[in-house]
C-alpha cells in the first residue's frame, strides 16, 4: 500500500476496531464481562475502571461474578451497576457481587439488532468520510502539481479498495452481532 494512503487506512481501521467495541458492550442475553468495560468506580476519590477493583468472572452463561479486592468496594461497585444503563439488578452477599441476565424478550432482541445496524451505518458514514478526505487529499496534491493524473487515479481506486474492504468488515460485523442477538 501507498504511504501516502497508510494514515487513512488507520482511521478507516480504527472506525471499524470502534464499531466492534460498541458491539461489546451490547448484551445479547448471555453474560459478557466487557459489558462492563465503560463502567467507573468511585476508588478513594477516583473514577476506576471495574477491572481494577475487582476480579470478573462468567461461571454460567447468563451471570457474572464480581469479587472486589477490597470488602469495602462492594457497595460503590453495587452503587455504579445501579447508575449505569445496564439494567440489571446486581445482589450481592457482602463478598461478591452477582448480575444474572434475563433471557431477552422478542421485541428486546428486535430492538437490539435495529440498534446494531444503526451504528453498523454510523461506521460506513464514517469509513465514506474518510474516503472523502483522502480524495480530497489527492485533489489538492494534483493541483499543486505533486503528482500526475494518472497516479491521482490508480489512489483514488487504492482509497476505492480500502473503503470496500472496510464496508465489508462492518457488514459482516453487524450480520454476525445480529444472528448473536436474534438467536435463542
Amino acid at each position: 500500500m501507498d504511504e501516502r494512503l497508510q494514515q487513512y487506512n488507520n482511521k478507516m481501521q480504527k472506525s471499524y476496531d470502534n464499531l466492534l467495541g460498541e458491539f461489546g458492550s451490547i448484551r445479547a442475553g448471555r453474560a459478557n464481562p466487557h459489558v462492563l468495560d465503560k463502567l467507573k468506580v468511585d476508588y478513594y476519590g477516583t473514577p476506576t475502571g471495574l477491572q481494577q477493583v475487582a476480579n470478573i468472572s462468567v461461571p454460567e452463561p447468563r451471570m457474572i461474578l464480581i469479587q472486589p479486592w477490597e470488602a469495602s468496594m462492594v457497595r460503590e461497585i453495587e452503587k455504579a451497576i445501579l447508575t449505569s444503563d445496564l439494567g440489571i439488578n446486581p445482589t450481592n452477599d457482602g463478598k461478591v457481587i452477582r448480575l444474572v441476565f434475563p433471557e431477552l424478550t422478542e421485541e428486546r432482541r428486535k430492538e437490539l439488532a435495529k440498534d446494531v445496524k444503526k451504528k453498523g451505518e454510523n461506521a460506513k458514514v464514517a469509513v465514506r468520510n474518510i474516503r472523502r478526505d483522502a480524495n480530497d487529499a489527492l485533489k489538492k496534491m494534483g493541483k499543486s502539481n505533486d503528482i500526475s493524473e494518472d497516479e491521482i487515479k490508480q489512489l483514488e481506486e487504492q482509497v476505492q479498495k480500502l473503503t470496500d474492504k472496510y464496508i465489508a468488515n462492518v457488514d459482516k460485523a453487524v450480520e454476525e452481532k445480529s444472528k448473536e442477538i436474534l438467536t435463542v
